[in-house]
């Protein structure tokens, strides 16, 4: 008999049909189906329509305020002069073109150095005495058990993110000043007082001190959302295994945190050369350039202070290179650890 002549089952039957029915549904006929399995570009495009419309707006505000300004890099190149034309793209057109003379002048700045090796000093201090603490933190708070004294340390350590830095070093200055409180009660006493605000010798340290005071509560905040996520049961197995508190915090709690910790410690790595513009730049006077130039305020200084803006454009396009550069690094280490960082393979 042959195979056209034999009568189907109930089940194949149905799966036919709703095979059938799901091919009408996206427009697809089952005869033009890929043999890979995978959809048309016009199919995803009906399915994902929705959230495609979502993201238009926040793709369009990228565009314009992230990609768009790249082509300015070009001034980079050029002996830029904004007063050729009151339209800054038709003075771009008819700046003359310099070639690499802005990079050679920039390498041959004994200042520019001097401004790498403070951004690079920042970064390593950043990275060893600032990092860790919010891991810390979260451990620590991770451990208590009242839920209300949890909430209320939170809060307390996440209140400074909302500060600005001006605040912040307003109140640095009125308790580690000259005239700060510290200062004052040691005269008060018969002791010299001090003015760490205008010591170059620990104003790097002072610095990481303000990034941690502002900055370490909200790192809490994302750790204590990765410890969330585990399973109570792994912790119960572990107690039940013999495991106390402090090996059950270094074989459960740390390998959970460790995805978080990979992908954060990638971008703080891209983010090397950018430091704090506008916390150095508000202490910039108070310790001299020497010890508080970094890459931002250098280029910033030449930029709009000296209006050489192809010399500050050249620094900046030079920052941003090494920063994707420290990026695609960074994110090879993670890789190779085993963790997927920024972007998978």
């Amino acid at each position: 008999m042959s195979n056209s002549t034999v009568p189907r089952s109930r089940a194949e039957a149905e799966t036919t049909e709703k095979a059938s029915r799901a091919a009408d549904a996206t427009g697809e006929r089952p005869g033009k189906r890929k043999l890979s399995g995978k959809l048309s570009l016009r199919l995803r495009f009906r399915r994902d329509r929705t959230l495609i419309l979502m993201t238009l707006p926040a793709v369009a505000l990228v565009l314009v305020f992230n990609y768009i300004p790249i082509l300015g890099n070009v001034v980079a190149f050029q002996e830029y002069d904004p007063y050729v034309s009151d339209n800054g793209f038709v003075a771009m057109l008819e700046s003359p073109w310099v070639g690499v003379e802005q990079f050679q002048r920039i390498f041959a700045d004994s200042a520019f150095w001097d401004a790498v090796r403070n951004t690079l000093v920042l970064f390593g201090l950043q990275l060893v005495l600032f990092f860790p603490i919010p891991i810390v933190l979260a451990l620590l708070i991770n451990s208590v058990i009242r839920p209300r004294v949890r909430a209320v340390s939170q809060a307390i350590l996440y209140l400074p993110h909302f500060f600005s830095w001006v605040l912040v070093i307003t109140i640095f200055q009125q308790i580690f000043g000259g005239a700060g409180i510290i200062a004052q009660t040691l005269r008060q006493h018969g002791y010299e007082g001090f003015d760490l605000m205008t010591d170059p010798g620990i104003f790097k340290f002072l610095v990481t001190s303000e990034g941690v005071w502002k900055d370490a509560g909200w790192g809490v905040i994302v750790f204590l959302a990765a410890l969330a996520s585990v399973s109570p049961d792994l912790y119960e197995a572990a107690a039940m295994d013999g495991a106390g508190r402090w090996r059950r915090m270094w074989h459960v709690t740390l390998p959970a945190l460790r995805p978080v910790i990979a992908l954060l410690l990638v971008l703080r790595v891209g983010d090397a050369l950018t430091v704090g513009f506008e916390q150095i730049l508000l202490q910039r006077d108070a310790v001299g350039p020497g010890a508080a130039e970094v890459l931002d305020t250098y280029v910033w200084w030449n930029g709009v202070r000296n209006q050489d803006f192809s010399y500050a454009a050249a620094a900046g396009l030079i920052k941003g290179l090494v920063s994707v550069a420290l990026v695609l690094a960074a994110n090879k280490v993670a890789h190779f650890m085993g963790e997927q960082g920024v972007y998978k393979k």
